[in-house]
């Protein structure tokens, strides 16, 4: 068994694992949840495609962008729309992290700029670069599940400037003039030396996925090398920053 077996919904405080039964092994799950209180419930037989979908909402981000499945109809109110195959909610803008680093993109000038987006996910926010006029975008996730997700939803928007990686650290060779990292504080001060080499100078680093209470270890890192803290938002005790370089 392994993660790709699985399928993810994330809510504000616990995550949501589906998996078929005859795929389910205790033994490795006792081995990737540590010291993690969490309960296994059997789900009846349905149609459960049928119930994501009628679930499944759009996510509006004011009049910037859209995120929807392909069985709603156009949001015609947004600057920005992205159509997605909703098979995971974790990155499709439903959680505070997503949004907020939706938001903090509508104030970043992507024109004719590369980008890097480390922990792509279902590579929604690869797209929205892309739409906001970025020249080439760099996604990268260590999951295989995410990578066939996200390259189908690539391949849905069009998104032909997009390159696709698998990898487990931001090391890629190239500069960026922009990183967006919705990951975890942890993988994020992992990481801190690959985005100083990737980041040019004047450059814009876009973090998310991090409480409040890590915001003092990831100042302190990017005061480390020299990075400018730029505008920090809140939603649901989750934090985003924005640091220059």
């Amino acid at each position: 068994m392994s993660l790709a077996g699985f399928e993810f919904e994330e809510k504000e405080t616990s995550l949501i694992a589906y998996i078929g039964e005859d795929q389910f092994e205790q033994d490795y799950l006792d081995d990737i949840i540590k010291n993690i209180p969490y309960s296994i419930t059997e789900l009846p037989d349905k149609n459960w495609n049928e119930e994501w979908e009628s679930n499944f909402s759009p996510v509006v981000v004011e009049n910037f962008c859209a995120i929807r499945a392909g069985f709603h109809q156009p949001i015609k109110s947004v600057e920005h729309e992205i159509v997605i195959t909703p098979k995971m909610s974790f990155g499709t803008g439903h959680h505070a992290t997503t949004f907020m680093m939706m938001l903090q993109m509508q104030r970043v000038d992507f024109k004719k700029k590369r980008v890097l987006d480390f922990g792509t996910g279902t590579g929604v926010l690869a797209i929205l670069a892309l739409k906001c006029g970025a020249a080439s975008v760099v996604a990268i996730d260590n999951d295989d599940w995410s990578i066939r997700n996200a390259r189908e939803n690539f391949e849905r928007n069009n998104c032909p400037a997009i390159t696709l990686m698998k990898a487990d650290s931001a090391g890629t060779d190239g500069q960026f003039d922009i990183i967006l990292a919705n990951i975890t504080r942890n993988v994020i001060l992992d990481n801190s030396p690959n985005f100083l080499t990737r980041l040019v100078k004047g450059g814009t680093l876009l973090l998310s996925g991090i409480l409040p209470e890590d915001e003092t270890d990831i100042s302190a890192k990017a005061s480390e090398y020299h990075l400018t803290a730029g505008t920090k938002t809140e939603k649901n005790n989750w934090i985003c920053l924005k640091y220059s370089s």
